[in-house]
């Protein structure tokens, strides 16, 4: 038995601010209250520092195959740049190889994390086909707490399912209870305006962008709520990143269709000029959906703050500049697409949101965790601090400045060699991270590796205990 108090701290959470301690007991929340006389094997004074749930991030991908190259962090380097960076718990993307069961490709990615996260992980499911006599995969996968799964319209030959496999997954998944995640860009097309791009003898890293227009986002995003309307599953549109997609969304809510999405920090501080930098050092933020025109930025913000936008991801899927994005150099088609970015969230999404006034402390802790923990079946185990609940905290300093770089190691510690953003400056800082009661980062040292766990999820609409 390990036990732990956090005193004096400001404890924010989706709907509340109030001043109070905190008593970690088992890994456990076990009494919240003002100025607690516990013992304990360890005491943290907060004064002067906001104490929050930890961070969530619902999409990663941590060892994932791309073009004949693997992403850059593992599940035991990613999860400890995750937590450097306020992330307590990871969903990451199980994937079912094309014409094998979903259930063995659950089994390799247990493979792959088991025994080697430091903080907790859940998996999604991504679906590359689906037979009918297979549907019953979908059943199983739910009795092992995978309850959303991710289908694709992008990657022709590859990931890309036809809309006969969605109508049939998505009438499943509702059937169950679980939720779909969508990567909806119309794939068919973008396949199109690429060739014509080639052809034309285009190969710069700024093409990446130009061959991908946000209207066939948008397109996809019209069709999968339209699919998810008819099939009665809720659904969860991923890396949202254009106005023109956001605006599907938000007709689709407004008729009353279950659609949730999320966005990246990449889309709401990057834009499409990126890919123009010289000597190919725009192949760094090639990533599916490209980087688009800034004047989007606008739209996202405004989206995260009156909540067609439900909550801050980032798809980290990281590849080196030199060794893999470089197996691109010839043609823009061939770099691997992903960044990284798993430890940048939080700090990111202060900076832009709290600091610059553009919403609350409340709406931050939501963006970041409570919104995805209620999504995918996680709280109140995870995404709030309350008693019961597991011990996942961030003693986070909201005055903090630091500077992201490459350069800098205590603001990195992603196993990629470059930084999404490089040279910002941030506001906040997760000065000491907990998981399950357990202290992993402290003052920019890493205090505990490994013990993380796989946790299984419940279904849509109900509560993890």
């Amino acid at each position: 038995m390990s036990t732990l108090l956090i005193k004096n701290g400001r404890i924010i959470t989706a709907v509340d601010d109030y001043y109070a301690d905190v008593f970690v007991k088992d890994e456990i929340i076990a009494q919240i209250g003002t100025n607690l006389q516990v013992q304990a094997d360890r005491v943290i004074d907060a004064t002067g520092k906001l104490v929050i749930p930890g961070g969530i991030d619902p999409h990663t991908h941590m060892d994932m195959p791309f073009g004949g190259t693997n992403s850059a962090d593992d599940f035991e380097s990613g999860t400890i740049a995750a937590a450097f960076g306020g992330t307590t718990t990871i969903i990451d993307f199980a994937i079912q190889s094309k014409g094998r069961s979903t259930i063995e490709g659950l089994d390799t990615w247990h493979g792959k994390a088991d025994g080697n996260a430091t903080i907790d992980y859940a998996f999604h499911m991504i679906v590359t086909d689906m037979a009918k006599e297979r549907l019953g995969e979908l059943r199983e996968l739910r009795d092992r707490g995978i309850t959303s799964y991710k289908l694709f319209m992008a990657y022709p030959g590859v990931l890309y399912v036809d809309d006969g496999t969605l109508y049939r997954t998505f009438r499943q998944a509702g059937e169950n209870g679980t939720r779909i995640c969508m990567h909806a860009e119309n794939g068919i097309v973008i396949d199109e305006i690429i060739r014509e791009a080639v052809e034309a003898g285009h190969k710069d890293p700024v093409w990446h962008t130009r061959t991908r227009p946000t209207r066939m986002e948008a397109e996809g995003v019209h069709r999968a709520i339209a699919i998810a309307e008819v099939a009665k599953v809720p659904l969860y549109i991923v890396h949202l990143s254009s106005h023109d997609a956001l605006e599907q969304v938000r007709i689709g809510r407004n008729r009353g269709v279950d659609v949730q999405a999320e966005t990246c920090p990449q889309y709401l501080f990057l834009d499409s000029t990126w890919y123009e930098k010289p000597n190919f050092e725009g192949a760094k933020w090639v990533m599916t959906p490209a980087l688009r025109e800034k004047w989007n930025q606008a739209s996202l913000w405004q989206g995260l703050k009156f909540g067609d936008l439900s909550a801050v991801a980032t798809d980290h899927c990281p590849f080196c500049f030199v060794g893999q994005k470089d197996l691109g150099k010839e043609s823009f088609t061939k770099i691997p697409n992903g960044a990284p970015g798993v430890e940048n969230r939080m700090s990111m999404i202060f900076t832009g949101g709290v600091a610059e006034g553009r919403f609350t402390l409340n709406r931050f802790v939501e963006l970041t965790s409570t919104s995805a923990a209620k999504t995918f079946g996680l709280f109140p185990k995870k995404g709030t601090i309350a008693v019961g609940s597991d011990a996942d905290i961030v003693v986070f300093d909201h005055n903090r400045k630091e500077t992201l770089s490459i350069h800098r190691p205590h603001t990195h510690h992603m196993k990629v060699d470059y930084c999404t953003f490089e040279g910002f400056e941030v506001t906040g800082w997760s000065e000491i991270v907990i998981s399950r009661g357990r202290v992993i980062c402290e003052d920019g040292k890493l205090v505990t590796k490994g013990g993380g766990k796989f946790i299984k999820r419940v279904g849509a609409g109900e509560l993890n205990r």
